[in-house]
């Protein structure tokens, strides 16, 4: 039980990922170890935290969609598949409809939440600020409790059943989940250019594509060529020049207004 509490506070962690700012602790690459630290096997939690980050690269909100919820989705297929002794191919095959049936759930309380909006634009209209600061902590607290209480208890009282599923699963079905999660991590990297491609960046995609594919660059090595690229394209280096570009953009803006 303890244990399941803990699991249920990191998942609380994750959310404040969003209300503290843009700190990233709500993605499984952060939220995967720290369980990895509470079941006791770190190292694979780590392996399993990339994979399922790489996984929902693409899982961000942008303008109406509601993503999947993957702070929970990754906190409890992580959870299942150390405690169960399986690898990555079982917190692939488990997080995405963890993920989406938490997203059914808090649609659901999103219902809730409206009905209390309500409750903020009387006490607005009203000038109670105390009334308008209640509200929003209890929007808070409900997102906060409800993944915390959706993760203990599922694992608390799902992990033997999940177990059990899990070993009945036959080999050639894991097996084909291996391998797609080999192809995910594409997926979600074609998720994200969607949003991020345009025709400025895009030679500089096919750059990286050349120098890791054809040339045998290291990842970490054609990064730091795009952190040089960056400060030569942008004037770091030339704090004179950049502070030129800046004030002719603004009295190009200005005339312009």
């Amino acid at each position: 039980m303890l244990q399941a509490i803990l699991i249920g506070l990191v998942a609380a962690l994750g959310v404040l990922g969003d209300q503290m700012g843009s700190l990233y602790i709500n993605r499984p690459i952060i939220l995967a170890p720290l369980v990895g630290l509470i079941v006791g096997n770190l190292e694979q939690s780590i392996v399993i935290g990339a994979s399922l980050e790489l996984f929902f690269m693409g899982a961000v909100s942008v303008g109406a969609y509601i993503p999947p919820d993957t702070i929970v989705g990754g906190v409890l297929a992580t959870a299942f598949a150390l405690s169960t002794g399986r690898g990555i191919e079982t917190a692939v095959t488990l997080a995405m409809p963890i993920a989406l049936v938490s997203q059914a759930i808090g649609n659901l309380c999103n219902v809730f939440n409206s009905i209390i909006l309500r409750w903020t634009d009387d006490y607005a209209a009203k000038g109670n600020y105390n009334g308008v600061v209640f509200t929003h902590w209890l929007i808070g607290m409900i997102t906060v409790v409800r993944r915390f209480l959706l993760v203990l208890f599922a694992y608390y009282l799902g992990g033997d059943a999940v177990g059990n599923l899990i070993n009945a699963i036959p080999e050639f079905v894991t097996n084909g989940m291996a391998a797609a999660a080999g192809l995910l991590p594409a997926l979600g990297f074609a998720m994200l250019m969607r949003m991020t491609i345009n025709k400025q960046n895009i030679p500089y995609y096919f750059l990286g594509f050349i120098l890791a594919a054809y040339m045998g660059v290291p990842v970490l090595g054609v990064a730091m060529i795009g952190v040089i690229l960056v400060l030569v394209k942008f004037n770091f280096l030339d704090k004179q020049a950049a502070t030129e570009a800046e004030a002719v953009q603004g009295v190009s803006d200005d005339d312009d207004f």
